[in-house]
């Protein structure tokens, strides 16, 4: 059985608010960068049955406008405080023990979330303006065979890469 990966990125956040990394909201940019996203997975029909977030306040909110987007309730949003500042293999655990269903959206933070995309697809990636796979808001679709436990490196197919940019507001 095929199964999918959305690999999200939180949305902008705003460094001109006094608070520490944890607890950064998103900025203007960011929230309708995370509404355009959930927008585009509403379009492309593309629902998660599981929905994994970093509990970081960046995250959470644009975990929370996606749902929104797609009429999933915020409750359905699994926080993971293993999700924050995660490295790539610790990602992969979170994936192999905590998804369910054929289809899963994990939203994180780089260089975690690019370093996983990376390990899981054995080819490269196009960059972004800034050099980077996953800039702020971006998605990444995978496929890949078998279940959620044999999800390895080099299993994937990177399916598309969407930057909010490149999406209608």
């Amino acid at each position: 059985m095929t199964h999918e990966l959305l690999l999200l990125r939180h949305a902008k956040s705003d460094w001109a608010v006094d608070m520490d990394d944890f607890s950064r909201p998103l900025k203007k940019r960011g929230r309708r960068a995370a509404k355009q996203v959930g927008r585009w997975l509403r379009e492309q029909h593309l629902i998660p049955d599981t929905i994994l977030s970093s509990p970081a306040t960046r995250a959470l909110a644009t975990a929370q406008r996606v749902c929104r987007q797609l009429d999933i309730d915020e409750s359905a949003i699994v926080c993971d405080p293993c999700i924050y500042e995660a490295n790539a293999l610790t990602l992969l655990t979170v994936l192999k023990t905590s998804c369910h269903g054929r289809r899963a959206l994990l939203v994180g933070h780089n260089p975690g979330l690019e370093d996983l995309l990376l390990k899981l697809i054995p080819h490269s990636v196009p960059l972004s303006a800034n050099g980077k796979c996953l800039s702020t808001a971006a998605l990444a679709q995978l496929t890949f065979k078998g279940d959620w436990t044999e999800l390895t490196e080099g299993c994937a197919k990177l399916v598309t890469l969407i930057r909010p940019d490149s999406l209608p507001e």
